[in-house]
């Protein structure tokens, strides 16, 4: 079995503080194989920030794969943005804007979508995409995971614009033989099918210690298990005090795509979860 757990949009700088222990004990429970940060570490690029989200990181188990976010730009600094737009997140939190980690029955491949031009719409140009994709490419026994912070596919509840080069993208992963696409930036959780892709499943974090919630959800954050064609998704949430989980769904990959997969039989020692498909209970 695989264990990914993916958290997003950190936002140091609106961080509520005491989230920070109940999540690093939280994650460290869990001993995941891999722990994914897809952007938004910091509210305003600012040093102090990034050294904050940097000593936070250091207390969480490895391996970590970091990509940047709309956030991790400087938004007052214009000089900074437009000729050094991501110095301070390669000093501070990782050099790489794409890395890619490679395990047994695993690849993972990170890509930046952050356009210094547009302080939150998305994009990502031909280069960077042929790179994704080949980074994913070959070996069709392994998940194959993509790591962006914009998402590709809005739901009618969101008002900002899709990211520039989404349909693009979606063909690209779907002719590599990618398998999940994790991402931020909507402190939304959820998991589902790409509607104009469904052999990839849509993984959706919301914002796991910001003080800035939307949509009345509380801080999430997702734990991901594969073993044997099965995924499940796991949603945590903060409530009282700590982080528990609050929902769950089961996905099976078929022909037509992923689909929704019975709940397995409830194990010794297994982590709970409620529902099933692609709705994903929450607390309120």
């Amino acid at each position: 079995m695989t264990r990914i757990v993916h958290i997003s949009d950190l936002h140091y700088g609106r961080v509520d503080p005491g989230l920070e222990a109940p999540l690093a004990r939280a994650i460290h429970a869990l001993a995941p194989d891999l722990l994914v940060v897809s952007g938004d570490l910091t509210q305003r690029a600012r040093h102090g920030q990034f050294r904050a989200a940097r000593a936070f990181l250091d207390h969480l188990p490895g391996p970590q794969l970091c990509v940047p976010g709309n956030h991790d730009t400087p938004l007052d600094n214009l000089w900074v943005r437009f000729l050094r737009p991501f110095g301070r997140y390669r000093r501070h939190i990782c050099h790489d804007l794409e890395p890619v980690h490679r395990a047994p029955g695993l690849v993972v491949a990170g890509v930046n979508t952050v356009n210094r031009f547009s302080w939150q719409r998305g994009r990502i140009g031909e280069t960077r995409l042929r790179r994704l994709s080949a980074r994913l490419a070959g070996d069709d026994s392994a998940l194959k995971v993509a790591v962006l912070h914009h998402p590709l596919q809005h739901g009618p509840e969101t008002e900002k614009r899709l990211m520039r080069g989404a349909d693009e993208t979606l063909d690209a992963l779907a002719r590599s033989g990618a398998d999940l696409v994790l991402s931020g930036h909507l402190h939304m959780a959820s998991a589902e099918p790409f509607r104009a892709a469904p052999g990839l499943l849509f993984v959706q974090a919301g914002t796991v210690l910001s003080t800035r919630l939307r949509h009345d959800e509380p801080n999430t954050f997702n734990q991901i298990e594969h073993a044997g064609g099965r995924l499940s998704v796991i949603t945590w949430a903060a409530q009282r005090g700590g982080f528990a989980p609050v929902g769950r769904s089961d996905w099976r990959q078929a022909a037509e795509g992923w689909q929704p997969a019975p709940l397995p039989r409830p194990q010794k020692g297994a982590v709970p979860g409620e529902g099933n498909g692609a709705e994903l209970s929450a607390a309120r």
